[in-house]
């Protein structure tokens, strides 16, 4: 047989030169092979802590000393640069930006204030700032913002942390979203710090603790991105509207069932629901959380250093990686890329502008049939379309991304939204109309944030006024206060 191959080789030299060419390739990818097992063995011995990182430890920077290449890329977070077509970390006053807010949250702290997040290094500080925490709040507020929440729900009971005062937790809550929030500080393990994300799960019937790591690359996530409600007078007990489904449909069920208002409204009377920011709802309904995809791979992409494969915790827009966000999966250019995003976006952003509009007048038109003598009898059905439209409208509003993680639940949703808007609509002209007033109903200029303001009766200089003291004699005690304290460690 070896002298067979020899004569072959011999008559058709191209042939040997073939299988040389052959055998070095393969010697050249089991080289590779064996090099590529050898850095990855290399890389899990680099996972070796400096210093012990104690249980609820709250300071990034502590762990920062174990994991410098995940803590500078979370310190990068500080920058807020980044604008995108709708979005980024950009600061933006969104009520300037669309005055029509102001008129659909009369009543309720948002029409004092509302911002673009500016992400996580700067939630403490957003969170003292906001003219929404001038109104009296309980500690529940604090959940999302801060290392120190999972510590001090441990040193005092989740029910009592919650139904605290928002404005007595201030020297105990200090450091930024970080480590602690996603990171068992032994294992460095993805874990749940949140218990309200591991109730909904168990009132599903599902255990948390048998999610897949992917899994867990999203929900770590989920504890925070999503909508929530204070459920209790008294207790305020941080709860996930999850019982029937993620769907605004879903969780508006749930809200009728337990009777749920966030607010009246002061100018249509409407009892509305005011969603927070059902992010992880609304990518449960679209493709990428069909394809497994989660919510890390898109805003925390890996990267690699000196060989190092990590994951970067610059937790940002995709639209400002989309090299090693996007284009993992996708194999078109950046710019292509880019502009599917904004296609989809403007197209949602165009309907929201609708819902906005229509819903604007609607309350506005609500309030002229309540001072034309209409009765509660013939305004129930009003209000009904109102709090449904405006619940529809806000669930795609209030998410991050405008509708991109589920572009067509989201333009279903704003569709809703819209139709029940002019059906309320149609039918105050039908109460108006039984009153013998068939003229158009007057509106007024709510053209820019001040103007719609003034209209709701908002005295913002005055509540500017008390923000600039609070930030002038209360901070600063809570920070003297939480560094007394951190002194201590």
């Amino acid at each position: 047989m070896k002298r067979r191959i020899m004569d072959i080789v011999q008559e058709k030299p191209w042939l040997g030169w073939t299988l040389f060419l052959g055998t070095v390739v393969i010697v050249f990818l089991i080289g590779l092979l064996a090099a590529s097992i050898i850095e990855r063995r290399e890389e899990a011995d680099l996972i070796v802590q400096v210093a012990p990182i104690p249980e609820w430890e709250p300071r990034n920077d502590v762990w920062g000393e174990n994991y410098p290449r995940e803590y500078e890329t979370y310190r990068a977070t500080a920058d807020t640069s980044f604008r995108s077509r709708h979005g980024g970390n950009k600061m933006i006053d969104y009520l300037e930006q669309y005055p029509e807010l102001v008129i659909l949250w009369a009543g309720y702290s948002f029409s004092h204030e509302y911002n673009q997040g500016r992400g996580h290094y700067h939630a403490v500080e957003d969170i003292r700032s906001i003219l929404r925490t001038r109104v009296s709040q309980p500690a529940t507020c604090w959940t999302c913002k801060s290392t120190d929440v999972p510590r001090v729900m441990n040193e005092r009971g989740v029910g009592e942390f919650y139904k605290t005062p928002w404005i007595e937790m201030g020297p105990e809550i200090v450091n930024n979203i970080g480590c602690q929030d996603c990171h068992d500080p032994k294992t460095m393990n993805l874990r749940i710090t949140r218990p309200a994300l591991i109730e909904a799960f168990q009132r599903r019937g599902k255990n948390i603790e048998e999610a897949s790591h992917q899994e867990m690359r999203s929900l770590v996530c989920a504890q925070c991105h999503v909508e929530y409600y204070f459920k209790g007078k008294e207790e305020q007990y941080l709860t996930f509207p999850w019982d029937e489904g993620f769907s605004a449909d879903d969780m508006e069920k749930y809200y009728d069932t337990v009777e749920h208002v966030d607010f009246v409204h002061t100018l249509s009377r409407t009892p509305i629901l005011k969603a927070q920011h059902p992010d992880y709802e609304l990518y449960m309904t679209g493709v990428h959380a069909k394809r497994g995809v989660s919510c890390a791979d898109c805003h925390m992409p890996y990267r690699s250093e000196g060989g190092v494969k990590f994951t970067n915790h610059k937790i940002m827009s995709p639209l400002a990686t989309i090299s090693t966000s996007c284009q993992v999966c996708h194999r078109e250019s950046e710019e292509d890329l880019r502009q599917d995003v904004y296609e989809r976006q403007d197209k949602i952003e165009e309907l929201r502008g609708r819902a906005e509009a229509a819903l604007a007048k609607a309350h506005i038109e609500a309030k002229f049939a309540w001072d034309k003598g209409a009765t509660e009898q013939e305004m129930e059905p009003v209000l009904k379309l109102i709090r449904q439209s405006q619940w529809r409208w806000d669930w795609v509003a209030a998410g991050n991304g405008l509708g991109f993680h589920s572009p067509v639940e989201a333009a279903r949703t704003l569709g809703a939204s819209i139709e029940k808007a002019e059906q309320a609509r149609t039918q105050i002209v039908r109460v108006l109309a039984r009153r013998g007033y068939t003229d158009p109903i007057p509106l007024p200029d709510i053209s820019t944030k001040a103007k719609a303001q003034a209209l709701i009766g908002l005295d913002i200089d005055k509540f500017n006024a008390e923000k600039e003291e609070f930030l002038e004699t209360v901070v600063p005690q809570w920070d003297a206060q939480a560094e007394a304290r951190q002194a201590k460690y």
